[in-house]
């Protein structure tokens, strides 16, 4: 008990809390941390499994991961659909699912041909064109088998469908427990622990990027915790008036929207459909149909899409870039990893320190517009002076801002909607529509280095126009959610 009350004072230290959030605050946050640890773990053997096909060969992946997220997303809808299954317990199923996945990719990685069954390790360190796997750094599509192609190729969809569909699920399971009040308070709080995955997770990956595939295994580990962690993320209500205090400052108006929150309906988006019984069949379908019928939601999904565009457009950059400037198979994997590591330490600190603040004062149409206005300038960067210094500032600047700012920003978003739109809608926008902007980047980059000759160092700068779509799509879309929020604490009252 006297460990609880210490714990409870630590947190309440760093934010502002109610004494009952703080179990679903920890275990939020916990359940990110693993999450992310296990992506950035083996992101680096991802994007170096990748290379090894041929730079060419990245669009075709991008539009790779569209099909099969278009058959996962309905499948995760109608697993928090099911009547039987609690919510709690479908984000277990979720999580415990990619554990046991990344096991079989471990299995399968491990049975695919390698190039280096010849060489030994002093070979290995003596040849800086050749990896851990023994291919040559941009070796291409045919000078591996088709085994080695479909490990290589399965395991980049899979991790980009680990990414999405996991950190997804976990947020609109987050974001129903959680209101736009105590999200405002409490997302800097959760993205820390994500934060903190990442720069343990490329830490680790740096330190043993020796290990190649064997850090699958570790990976599956941690997404098991992630699933144990998952099940304290529970909705608890305050047993008096005391507990409605925060530990760090009382605010009575956060008293009044608190005793009222259980028998207050959440105000849905405008327009969507009050939620039915349906068959099971049909909930595949509800999260596209719960987007279509509601504008919020559509201008929801335009910003997320233009945004994934302007991610991938950057991704094809980078990795083109590094690609061309580092030609060891290992180097690159350390140097993909010590990128992550420095970015999530700024990531973390502008977390602790500084999201909670934004996102209260300055609002959400201020938070999700941040990302927006760096990336324009980053395009404009990497153009200039494309080279791997470059990048990595372009990333550290991009990232940080949307962590710090635009991504919880953009979860409150979803605060001010029902719970049908929260479990089935959030899910089809945060992986279909994700994806959708994936394979437009792609195909647009296919395109751009056609016409450039293979010369892709200015390609950012024909993405600046949909860039600058995203702004004004990102101020108009903060504004309504703010209207609705306004709306959603006036019925409670």
């Amino acid at each position: 008990m006297a460990g609880r009350f210490r714990l409870d004072a630590v947190v309440s230290s760093i934010v502002t809390v109610h004494p009952h959030e703080i179990p679903a605050l920890l275990h939020s946050s916990s359940c990110f941390f693993f999450i992310l640890s296990a992506y950035f773990v083996v992101l680096p053997l991802r994007d170096e499994g990748a290379i090894s096909l041929g730079l060419s060969k990245l669009p075709v992946l991008f539009v790779g991961s569209l099909f099969l997220t278009l058959i996962a997303a309905p499948v995760s809808t109608l697993i928090f659909s099911l009547p039987n299954l609690s919510k709690s317990k479908a984000l277990v199923i979720i999580h415990r699912f990619f554990s046991l996945s990344l096991v079989l990719c471990f299995l399968l990685w491990r049975a695919s041909p390698t190039e280096s069954i010849s060489k030994d390790a002093s070979d290995l360190t003596k040849d800086p064109n050749v990896g851990i796997d023994g291919a040559s750094p941009v070796s291409g599509w045919d000078s591996h088998g088709w085994f080695y192609i479909s490990v290589r190729v399965g395991f980049f969809l899979w991790v980009a469908l680990l990414n999405l569909v996991a950190i997804s699920s976990t947020w609109a399971r987050i974001i129903d427990v959680m209101d736009s009040e105590s999200g405002a308070r409490l997302f800097g709080f959760v993205g820390a622990g994500a934060t903190l995955g990442q720069l343990f997770g490329s830490v680790f990956a740096a330190a043993t990027a020796w290990m190649g595939p064997y850090l699958l295994l570790f990976a599956a580990l941690l997404m098991e915790f992630a699933a144990q962690s998952s099940k304290g993320i529970t909705k608890e209500t305050p047993q008096s008036s005391e507990e409605l205090s925060p530990l760090r400052r009382t605010d009575d108006d956060h008293q009044s929207e608190r005793k009222q929150e259980a028998s207050s309906p959440k105000v849905a988006s405008p327009k969507s459909p009050i939620s039915t019984t349906r068959p099971q069949l049909w909930a595949i379908l509800d999260g596209m149909r719960l987007i279509l019928a509601s504008p919020y939601l559509l201008l929801v999904s335009l910003f997320l899409w233009l945004g994934a565009v302007i991610s991938s457009f950057f991704y094809f950059q980078k990795v083109n870039v590094i690609a061309t400037t580092i030609k060891s198979s290992i180097g690159r994997r350390r140097l993909f990893a010590q990128i992550n590591s420095f970015v999530a330490v700024f990531i973390l600190i502008g977390q602790l320190t500084l999201t909670g603040r934004i996102l209260t004062i300055a609002g959400v149409t201020v938070a999700i517009s941040a990302s927006p206005l760096v990336a324009l300038g980053n395009l404009v960067a990497i153009a200039i002076w494309p080279t791997w210094v470059a990048v990595a500032v372009s990333e550290t600047l991009r990232k940080v801002t949307t962590y710090v700012v635009t991504r919880p920003g953009r979860e409150l978003l979803f605060t001010v909607v029902s719970q049908d739109e929260k479990y089935k809608a959030k899910v089809c926008i945060d992986v279909i529509v994700q994806r959708l902007g994936d394979a437009a980047a792609a195909g647009l980059f296919e395109v751009l280095t056609i016409a450039l000759g293979g010369q892709t160092s200015t390609a950012s700068l024909y993405a600046l126009p949909v860039c600058l779509i995203w702004i004004v799509t990102a101020f108009f879309l903060g504004r309504r959610q703010e209207q609705l929020a306004k709306l959603q604490v006036g019925s409670s009252l």
